[in-house]
């Protein structure tokens, strides 16, 4: 079975038969979709060499053009990253359903009865560039919730994706769900198209660069779940332990630089700066990383002179700026300042300190003694994430299966009309919790 991408000249159809595979997703039991998400990662697994194979096509395809090496390292596919994927799939069919809850249970008055029910959104349109893992994570999800999806990858992952799109279909084929499901665009072209198409994609996803996700923000009325940076912080406080905050700081920046919730600035205290940076940078500076500080910390270390740029800049690479605050007030403030919403973590044995951390900085994610790497809807217990957003509102950071459904409100009566309950002679509601 060869996959169906999506020509532009009919990307409104091809949209409208997601819609209505949507719609038929909506309706299947929890049993029905756990079986469609067991057959999906069956048949990702099946596929697994002919997945790699094509990611190896991609990933050779991309050095002859000189992409970066964050993007690099996003697209390529190791067997290992692959099956963790797949696991990931099966994870999701574990969970519990999010679709059918009912959140609200209310008793209006005898015989009138509101309920709050959770449903799925609709049709997800997904656009990222590179991560072909990306496209496994979030199809699992929708699956899951009900919802269907249009996705379109950068052309550096246009083989990966085919290749795991096409297993995906395999899979809905083999258990008769609709493969309309989940559909593919395969032009650069359909981006601007797909996001036009607000009568008929409900959420916009994007994955990739800051430039690239701005970009799909400004270009699209659909709702966009999401953020443009991941400007991470560590702040070593003064009561922080030496032993507790090198592995800390070294994990968060090296073992996988290119993510999101890599740490990219480290505020460190004036009043134990001179003790740590040295064992700090030599750790650091063994994996490779390049440090850019201020002149406080260039007096203690050698390393580059970091400029205001350094601040507000998501490196996804083996860098680091490194700044000395003279309180964790200061710190607080710097993050508030260049930090990007998504995560923020404090080293720290004194418990005022953290809760001050954790009430002040303004973030989806703030930790304590521990490294940012942990932002991730796999390791959150979500079994995947579609993404992480940085807005206010909800979802926040991680999103899993709960960004994906919405609610309506159910109310049903016995011939009940308003009138009884306006006016002089108004009956009292009841509004009894059931």
């Amino acid at each position: 079975m060869t996959v169906s991408t999506v020509a532009s000249s009919s990307l409104a159809e091809s949209a409208h038969r997601t819609r209505q595979a949507a719609q038929q997703l909506g309706y299947l039991s929890r049993d029905a979709k756990n079986a469609a998400i067991a057959a999906v990662a069956d048949s990702l697994n099946l596929a697994a060499a002919e997945i790699l194979e094509a990611n190896a096509a991609d990933c050779e395809a991309a050095q002859q053009e000189g992409l970066s090496k964050p993007l690099y390292d996003r697209l390529k596919l190791s067997e290992s990253k692959l099956q963790a994927a797949i696991a990931g799939v099966r994870d999701v069919g574990k969970l519990p359903d999010p679709v059918g809850v009912a959140q609200l249970h209310r008793e209006l008055d005898d015989g009138l009865v509101l309920k709050r029910i959770t449903c799925p959104l609709g049709v997800l349109g997904v656009i990222f560039e590179a991560r072909p893992d990306a496209a496994i994570q979030i199809a699992s999800l929708a699956l899951k919730s009900g919802n269907g999806v249009i996705f379109k990858g950068g052309k550096e992952a246009s083989r990966s994706c085919q290749a795991i799109v096409a297993a995906i279909h395999r899979g809905l084929d083999y258990v008769g769900v609709p493969t309309d499901a989940i559909q593919l665009l395969t032009t650069r072209e359909e981006i601007l198209e797909l996001l036009q198409l607000d009568s008929m994609v409900d959420l916009i996803i994007p994955r990739g660069s800051n430039a690239f996700v701005r970009f799909v923000q400004e270009n699209t009325r659909i709702p966009v779940l999401g953020h443009a940076d991941g400007i991470c912080h560590i702040f070593i406080d003064q009561s922080a332990v030496l032993d507790k905050a090198i592995p800390i700081v070294v994990d968060a920046k090296t073992q996988y630089p290119a993510a999101c919730n890599a740490v990219e600035t480290l505020l460190i205290h004036q009043g134990v700066a001179k003790a740590f940076l040295p064992p700090l940078a030599e750790a650091l500076q063994e994996k490779g990383v390049t440090l850019r500080g201020d002149a406080i910390a260039q007096s203690i270390v050698e390393m580059e002179a970091a400029t205001e740029d350094d601040w507000q800049t998501e490196y996804s690479d083996l860098v680091l700026a490194i700044r000395v605050v003279d309180s964790p007030a200061e710190a607080i403030a710097h993050i508030n300042t260049y930090g990007s919403r998504h995560t923020e973590a404090i080293i720290s044995e004194a418990p005022q300190a953290v809760d001050s951390f954790f009430a002040q900085v303004d973030a989806a994610g703030v930790f304590h003694n521990c490294s940012t790497r942990f932002a991730d809807g796999f390791r959150y217990g979500f079994g995947a994430e579609v993404g992480i957003s940085t807005q206010k509102l909800p979802p926040r950071g991680p999103v899993g299966l709960e960004g994906l459904v919405t609610y309506k409100y159910q109310v049903v009566g016995n011939g009940h009309i308003a009138a009884t309950y306006s006016g002089e002679d108004a009956k009292p509601f009841r509004h009894r919790n059931l």
